[in-house]
């Protein structure tokens, strides 16, 4: 993921710090301006694809701990370059603001087909392993999803659930290790930024 600086995280604790002092991800989005507040089905779209991004296992998945509605905030205040004009790819232009920036989720509605929300799980599996296909492989209609997918990992991983349960948490300095047995099982530490790959 490109762009991932000091400034870029601070903006996105802000984000999980406004969202974990609201009562609901609910309430942080009616916050939003009255143009950007996403419909019920866009939210639990959002929700959806965050869980096949980072499903449930020994540990609550990202659509569990709210990420869905953490990326339609982040999108709407622009994070991960979300609000800067996208490439001139004509297919993006039914999905653009008033100040030339994608509408992300609207992009992703479409793209994920209208009939998305009420297909069986495993077909929506694959249409979303389509898209993402096509994102990591270059093809520009596919983009966005990129900045989407890396929302979803900020959120998750800068969460209570994520940075606690999924990832090991070792208060710096800790101690020093100078061979540490690596195996399936071991997790990285949410406290080493060095070893966290957001996309």
């Amino acid at each position: 993921m490109t762009g991932w600086n000091r400034r870029s995280f601070l903006a996105a604790a802000a984000l999980v710090a406004v969202q974990a002092a609201a009562p609901s991800g609910a309430e942080v989005l009616r916050r939003l301006d009255p143009k950007e507040e996403p419909p019920p089905h866009c939210r639990m779209l959002m929700r959806l694809v965050a869980d096949l991004v980072i499903p449930d296992t020994d540990t609550p998945g990202a659509g569990a701990v709210g990420v869905g509605d953490f990326v339609l905030v982040a999108l709407a205040h622009g994070l991960e370059g979300t609000r800067r004009a996208p490439a001139t790819d004509p297919s993006f232009a039914p999905y653009l603001r008033a100040d030339g920036s994608l509408d992300h989720a609207g992009w992703l509605e479409s793209r994920l087909g209208e009939d998305w929300l009420s297909l069986p799980p495993a077909q929506r599996h694959d249409r979303l392993a389509a898209l993402d296909a096509a994102a990591f492989s270059g093809d520009p209609a596919a983009a966005p999803w990129r900045a989407i997918k890396a929302l979803i990992l900020t959120g998750y991983y800068t969460s209570e659930v994520g940075g606690s349960q999924e990832l090991n948490y070792e208060l710096v300095p800790g101690r020093f290790d100078p061979k540490v047995p690596v195996t399936p099982e071991t997790r990285a530490y949410s406290s080493d930024w060095t070893a966290v790959d957001f996309g």
